[in-house]
């Protein structure tokens, strides 16, 4: 909605809450889009190198911008298991995205937490 609208995390979340069903933590959810939209220029940079073959400028906007929470979650998620992050970012992908988003996306965030455990492990 963002991309589309040109518009800043304070005016889209009110928008999208009165297009579709309320988030069941609605403090969680301004968060991880607030979160998602101010470091989009490292999530996208790790959409990029992840997504072999394919520019970010390219992918449907559902699909990049389901990418950019999950990875937003994966990267900064509060004691979120990546696998769940992944997961909730699939099923976001088959309910609002093309019949072949839920893979895509699946296959994108799998390889970032693959780079994000690495940089962990990394760290130690």
């Amino acid at each position: 909605m963002m991309d589309v609208l040109g518009v800043g995390p304070d005016e889209a979340i009110p928008l999208f809450a009165l297009a579709s069903t309320p988030p069941s933590d609605p403090d969680y959810y301004r968060e991880t889009v607030r979160g998602a939209w101010e470091h989009r220029e490292e999530v996208d940079a790790l959409i990029r190198e992840a997504a072999e073959n394919w520019r970010i400028e390219r992918m449907a906007l559902v699909d990049r911008n389901i990418l950019r929470l999950g990875a937003y979650e994966i990267l900064h998620g509060r004691d979120i298991p990546f696998a769940v992050a992944i997961n909730e970012a699939v099923d976001l992908g088959k309910r609002f995205g093309a019949e072949e988003s839920g893979a895509f996306v699946n296959g994108i965030l799998d390889r970032i937490s693959a780079m994000a455990r690495k940089k962990t492990e990394g760290a130690r």
